[in-house]
């Protein structure tokens, strides 16, 4: 459903992506984890479109870029960008029209009330607290329905009844066969969602692993992610058949990114 093909991505002497290159299966979550600068933003924003790139990204075999692509592939980031000047409904109901989506209605409400937005449905953009406005951010990347979606910290902000209802939702996304890639630093918020996992590091995928294969080595996601980028236990994972991609100069990463001592 999601092909990247030898993505990569420069900002001026910087190497952001390099030649990257992975596939995503209908029905299935995929997690993208990685310390910062790893370039999962840069990836997330090539495969959205907003960013020319060396390579190619094909959506169900579309070109990522071209109208009938954009019809399928949808993007929660993890900053909202709300106009100050609309309210909740006006939001959603300016997106239904800019997909030309049909009866919609009903579908708008339902999505405000999972997410405990009805009583917000005046209220303007610039009136919402943090974690409302994330919420309403959610409920408009779901609204279309896309084939493939893409999530970047989607659970940043959200109190609990609203991850909850986010966690269930994209069960049930990937039930009916939809496309999930995750972004994400925690790594708790996601261990019993995930397919597959990415992780990052200096631009380069590391490593690509299903939830069965890792299960199977006995190890947790947190234990393989610090294995890929810290280089602890990687001679025991290879062993056990896991591949991790080695890197010339691996830095290590401050276990402060998931709560933990600095």
């Amino acid at each position: 459903m999601l092909q990247v093909q030898n993505v990569t991505k420069k900002y001026g002497k910087l190497l952001a992506v390099n030649n990257v290159s992975f596939e995503l299966e209908p029905g299935s979550v995929t997690v993208l984890l990685g310390p910062n600068g790893a370039g999962k933003s840069t990836l997330m924003k090539a495969i959205i479109g907003f960013l020319r790139y060396d390579g190619a990204i094909l959506v169900n075999g579309i070109p990522n870029k071209t109208v009938e692509a954009k019809r399928i592939l949808g993007y929660i980031p993890e900053m909202p960008a709300l106009y100050p000047n609309l309210t909740v409904s006006e939001h959603m109901e300016f997106l239904a029209r800019a997909y030309k989506l049909t009866n919609y209605k009903e579908r708008i409400d339902q999505l405000l009330d999972q997410f405990e937005l009805t009583d917000k449905k005046k209220k303007f953009g610039d009136e919402l607290s943090k974690g409302m406005q994330q919420k309403l951010n959610i409920c408009m990347g779901l609204l279309p329905d896309p084939q493939v979606l893409m999530l970047d910290e989607p659970m940043i902000g959200l109190d609990p009844h609203a991850i909850k209802e986010l966690k269930n939702m994209i069960e049930q996304m990937r039930a009916s066969g939809k496309t999930l890639l995750v972004s994400t630093h925690i790594i708790d918020s996601v261990d019993m969602l995930w397919d597959r996992t990415l992780i990052m590091q200096q631009g380069h995928i590391r490593a690509n692993i299903t939830k069965n294969e890792l299960d199977a080595d006995g190890r947790t996601l947190e234990e393989l992610f610090f294995a890929v980028t810290e280089g602890v236990d990687q001679e025991a994972m290879k062993a056990s058949g896991i591949e991790i991609e080695p890197l010339d100069e691996v830095k290590p990463v401050k276990r402060g990114l998931f709560g933990g001592k600095r």
